[in-house]
């Protein structure tokens, strides 16, 4: 019997460096997100400003997702991810300049918008890249590696951006900073070998809306897949809290920008410490059993942060919010990944990110629009009760995902 290896990815040099990238990279968002949050709260004293954050980077990703997906799978991927990231650096030094100039809003949301057109092409073509980095075989425990380094920035990303910002009262660094990230992704990215695969050539006969929505026909009719996907978006539509973060940290919990850095990297903290954990552990038996209980979970820790009035007992929810949320984070993107064919990862990715995305920042339009209509308390105690009560809505609907077994690696 073969022993479990669980530095099997990290063995290979190329997905080091590819590592490497990202979580540069994701360092330098997670700076960003909280620079974005704490300039246009102290501009604004708005909840919904802040929600207005989270519709402008989705917008672009609703129209432009599976003509992405679809051109991950036609041209080849590693170059749409270098593009995306240096649309991503133009982004972030935009609003580097807009915020020393003190621009107006709608120009700051222009910028983010921009921001969500590259995020657009970069979420299915990273993804649907992966595969092409790592041997075949370690997909699986690459993926682990993959999440706990992206969770792990997304720890370090925001306490940087509240420290830069609590020292220079400014936005500007925390944003140029983000930019210089994006560029020592693509400089770490230029190095990694990938491998080569055959992108399929569309013929004449077939029919330009068949191609874009393969992706959505193949989730559609592969059930297991469907049922984690809507899972994950109606619990993080309705128990995130991101968005709305700033309020707490400024009229709640009294933290300042500071403490809205740790507020921000928590769930982040929670969600690497599971990651590394889950690199030591084999592959769940029963994974559809595991990946309901972990949202569930996810729901009552956002429950409860709604109710907490202590900035220590608040970080400890967020905290384990962030590593119930790491299982969730691992399953689906093993189901996305393992049992999509080659020649269509890159438009079922770009349904994944679809739903990701759409979850994310429709996600943070609803707790910022809630937060402004009811309070930001009340809304995340009602977020939390609409997290567990879409367990119980996947259980009944999709009971194949409470069947589903061990995932198995080809």
């Amino acid at each position: 019997m073969a022993t479990h290896d669980p530095y099997e990815a990290l063995r290979c040099a190329g997905f080091r460096r590819y590592l490497v990238g990202n979580v540069v990279a994701t360092v330098g968002q997670g700076m960003q997100t909280v620079a974005v949050g704490w300039e246009l709260y102290e501009r604004t004293d708005s909840a919904f400003a802040l929600g207005l954050v989270g519709l402008v980077q989705v917008l672009p990703i609703f129209g432009l997702a599976l003509i992405a997906g679809a051109a991950a799978d036609r041209f080849d991927r590693k170059r749409i991810v270098l593009a995306a990231l240096g649309l991503l650096g133009v982004s972030a030094v935009g609003l580097a300049i807009a915020s020393t100039q003190h621009a107006p809003l709608v120009t700051i949301y222009a910028l983010l918008f921009l921001g969500g057109i590259a995020r657009a092409f970069l979420g299915p073509a990273k993804s649907a890249l992966l595969p092409q980095v790592v041997p075949t075989g370690v997909f699986r425990n690459a993926v682990t590696w993959y999440s706990g380094g992206w969770q792990g920035a997304e720890v370090l990303g925001p306490a940087i951006g509240g420290a830069v910002i609590g020292l220079t009262q400014a936005a500007a660094p925390a944003y140029l900073l983000n930019g210089l990230a994006a560029g020592c992704f693509i400089v770490l990215l230029a190095t990694v070998p990938c491998r080569s695969i055959a992108h399929p050539e569309t013929t004449h006969r077939e029919r330009r809306r068949d191609v874009l929505l393969a992706g959505v026909r193949y989730v559609g009719r592969t059930k297991v897949l469907l049922g984690a996907l809507t899972l994950d978006l109606l619990a993080v539509l309705l128990g995130g809290t991101t968005a709305i973060l700033p309020v707490f940290a400024r009229d709640i919990l009294h933290v300042g920008p500071v403490g809205l850095g740790w507020l921000l990297a928590a769930p982040s903290l929670g969600a690497v410490s599971m990651a590394v954990a889950l690199a030591h552990r084999p592959p769940f038996e029963r994974t559809g059993r595991a990946l309901l209980m972990a949202v569930a979970g996810f729901g009552v820790s956002i429950l409860l942060f709604g109710v907490s009035t202590s900035f220590l007992f608040s970080l400890l929810l967020l905290v384990s919010a962030g590593a119930w949320d790491s299982v969730s984070v691992v399953i689906r993107a093993a189901l996305v990944q393992l049992g999509t064919p080659e020649a269509m990862r890159g438009r079922v990715s770009a349904v994944n990110t679809l739903f990701i995305d759409t979850s994310n920042e429709l996600g943070a339009f609803e707790s910022g629009t809630a937060a402004a209509l009811v309070g930001p308390e009340l809304a995340v105690v009602i977020g939390g009760i609409g997290t567990m009560g879409a367990v119980a809505f996947a259980m009944r609907r999709w009971p194949e995902l409470r069947k589903l077994g061990r995932l198995v690696e080809n």
